[in-house]
């Protein structure tokens, strides 16, 4: 077997298992409470929409990508999800489609939370990156968050309490920076001012957190590993075990439920204190060195 085979096999994400997915006591993890996952088609934010439909929310899984929306709903029902999936095609680039995707949210009962987990890549070095798309993930990763965001504040203040939370994927990258990801850092670090913008904002009942993990097996992640390697003119094992995994104290990389553990555990009552700040869940990335 290759080496290249061997690294993507290596990066293989296993199959989202009901034995995976940790399951929260929260009052308001119920049908009639609603959230938004963005990014729902794939990776983190396919396991994030499973992860809230376990837990018993009525989720609305939002994507661009049709199919892979349509395979994260069959998944909610091999899953046999305690909650609901719905699926809702939305271009996270035209307001119309996003107001849209809100109203649909508000009409299957009460909103309550939004995970803005959609993310794009593109790599190349400042001086060659081309501005459109720039504009396309500032679009997709920051501008739309904003926007989902404004939206959906007033409908989770019609709640009866009033209570909810934001929640934002910032990775890594929205705490120090690799060459060549100028777009995606600027908006992941422009992730963290809207979250902690929203929980300043929010009174302590509207509750805004990131998540921050390290390199997760996702295909954006299987995906940059070739365009990487011939950027830095090195193999896609060198990738994955010298750039991906190589500051990390970690062996491995994480899972996509893993990832979206956490972000039930930050929108449910056991997260209450977390308010405005980061989870750091990223296998000793940050904070640690050799």
């Amino acid at each position: 077997m290759s080496g290249e085979a061997d690294t993507h096999n290596s990066i293989e994400p296993p199959e989202i298992t009901a034995d995976s997915i940790h399951h929260l006591d929260d009052p308001r993890f119920t049908r009639e409470n609603v959230a938004i996952v963005t990014g729902a088609a794939s990776g983190i934010g396919r396991a994030t929409a499973l992860v809230l439909a376990a837990n018993g929310l009525t989720t609305i899984a939002t994507d661009i990508d049709e199919d892979g929306l349509h395979e994260t709903a069959e998944k909610a029902d091999d899953l046999a999800v305690k909650g609901a999936l719905e699926t809702v095609a939305c271009d996270l680039t035209d307001d119309a489609e996003v107001e849209a995707l809100v109203e649909t949210a508000a009409d299957a009962g009460q909103l309550r939370y939004v995970a803005n987990i959609a993310g794009i890549q593109h790599i190349s070095p400042i001086t060659s990156f081309p501005m459109e798309k720039f504009d396309l993930l500032y679009r997709v990763m920051l501008r739309a968050p904003m926007y989902l965001t404004k939206l959906a504040l007033p409908h989770i203040r019609e709640a009866e309490d009033g209570v909810g939370a934001i929640a934002n994927m910032a990775s890594v990258h929205g705490h120090y920076v690799t060459r060549d990801k100028v777009a995606y850092n600027t908006m992941k670090f422009g992730l963290r001012g809207l979250t902690k913008s929203t929980a300043a904002e929010g009174d302590g009942d509207i509750r805004a957190f990131t998540v921050s993990t390290g390199y997760v097996k996702t295909p954006l992640v299987l995906n940059q590993i070739e365009d990487t390697a011939e950027e830095r003119g090195i193999s896609e094992r060198e990738v994955v075990e010298d750039v991906m995994l190589g500051q990390a104290r970690s062996s491995e990389m994480m899972e996509p439920v893993e990832a979206g553990n956490l972000f039930a555990f930050g929108l449910s009552r056991h997260g209450k204190h977390l308010n405005g700040d980061d989870l750091l869940w990223d296998g000793g990335f940050v904070n640690t060195y050799e």
